[in-house]
């Protein structure tokens, strides 16, 4: 999940169309959650991920609405902590921007692991060394300046663009129905009982909350706008999922994620396991795909957690103060990767577990307590009323519930 902070960029108000702010919303959601995705759901296979990513995508899409209609309540530029804060509390509002921090760190954990296996695995080197120089090497651009960051990234997309075509393509051609539809499970076999270690890591893969103020202010205050992007962003982002799972769960079999779940959830086990069905060739094209989408999310986050940073502890712009935000940032992460490599999905799955509170419970309540102090909203009101509040809410707690049952072991957790 890419949060895939705003990154203060200067949008000009000439360019501000739907189909522009929707690919913002579709670039945020769509990055290195692609990967944990199809390992995550293996438990409930291709019908049952579709099911939880559609039920995910409505939920948050909702959530992000309601965001939306509490900021129209507030001058443009209004950043979602000064709406909580004004509407549920300092206390929610600390308790809010804690759970953003710990999501950021994870994030930033779960794409050193990952990135770094990739790097370890191009450059032949051992994974903890790997992790350092991909950690060197991208948050170099991330402490020298933002000019860099969008220089990288606009490099990364377009390859990222190219290379999932390629290989996306190549796979959709060969994925066998037999596969996608398991048939070679016997009699019995279970898939829903693995449904609730899947929704978290499904929920940290629509992350674009953050996004929503920035977008208001980007269209001038006109909210329609923003919702029409909102919905056709995501429904993007949910048509690539979904693609996506079709690819990779119609060529590598059920059986097959037991070696990617026994290598810590890497990415790089994942993208082995598939060079055996689909060619050596075609996963080397994935390769890249996989190591520009990490870059890319390391990129968007560092630098939203570098700025929190700075503007928590007071470091000041200076190359003094960014390089003190840089320690802050860079430093703990990569020591916790190399001392606790926990793995991928499980990294993104604590994402989802943390991000709950400002994605599910938080608008839930910002919509009640906005609709108590100004009324409904005059110039963008979400559809549902009540009944969504307390969907979205208890979207929020299942994700919860899972995420804690899956851990204790009440809940099965598939492996293979």
């Amino acid at each position: 999940m890419r949060q895939k902070c705003n990154r203060g960029k200067k949008m000009s108000h000439k360019e501000a169309s739907v189909l522009g702010g929707a690919m913002i919303i579709t670039g945020t959601v769509v990055g290195a959650g692609m990967l944990a995705n199809p390992t995550a759901t293996s438990g409930i296979w291709f019908a049952g991920s579709i099911v939880v990513l559609v039920y995910t995508w409505f939920s948050m899409l909702s959530s992000g609405l309601m965001i939306l209609e509490a900021s129209t309540h507030y001058p443009r530029g209004a950043n979602f902590n000064t709406i909580v804060t004004d509407l549920l509390g300092r206390n929610w509002s600390a308790f809010n921007g804690l759970s953003v921090a710990f999501v950021l760190y994870l994030l930033t954990y779960a794409y050193i692991f990952s990135g770094g296996n990739l790097t370890a695995h191009a450059l032949g080197l051992p994974p903890w060394a790997g992790r350092i120089v991909f950690t060197l090497v991208f948050a170099g651009c991330v402490w020298w300046s933002v000019f860099w960051v969008d220089r990288v990234s606009t490099v990364l997309i377009g390859g990222m663009i190219v290379s999932f075509l390629w290989a996306n393509g190549g796979l959709l051609a060969s994925a066998r129905p037999d596969i996608l539809l398991d048939r070679a499970a016997g009699a019995g076999t279970h898939y829903w009982i693995y449904a609730g270690a899947a929704l978290p890591v499904c929920l940290a893969s629509f992350g674009f909350h953050g996004n929503v103020s920035g977008l208001l202010d980007y269209f001038r205050g006109d909210a329609r706008k923003v919702a029409r992007s909102l919905w056709l962003g995501t429904l993007v982002a949910l048509v690539i999922y979904v693609l996506w799972q079709f690819a990779v769960q119609g060529n590598l079999p059920r059986s097959g994620f037991g070696q990617v779940i026994a290598a810590q959830d890497n990415v790089a086990a994942l993208l082995q396991a598939l060079a055996g069905v689909a060619g050596d060739g075609l996963v080397r094209v994935l390769s890249f795909f996989s190591y520009m989408a990490i870059a890319t999310s390391f990129l968007g986050v560092t630098l939203g957690l570098l700025d929190y940073l700075g503007d928590l502890f007071g470091f000041g712009p200076g190359r003094a103060g960014r390089s003190k935000a840089a320690a802050l940032a860079f430093l703990p992460p990569l020591v916790a990767c190399l001392l606790f490599p926990a793995g991928f999905v499980l990294a993104i799955s604590y994402v989802g577990f943390a991000a709950t509170v400002w994605t599910a419970f938080v608008p839930a309540l910002l919509l009640h307590a906005c609709r108590k102090k100004f009324g409904a909203g005059q110039a963008y009101q979400v559809f549902g009323g009540r009944w969504l509040m307390a969907w979205v809410f208890l979207f929020g707690l299942l994700n919860i519930l899972a995420q804690v049952f899956s851990r204790a072991n009440v809940l099965p957790v598939f492996q293979g």
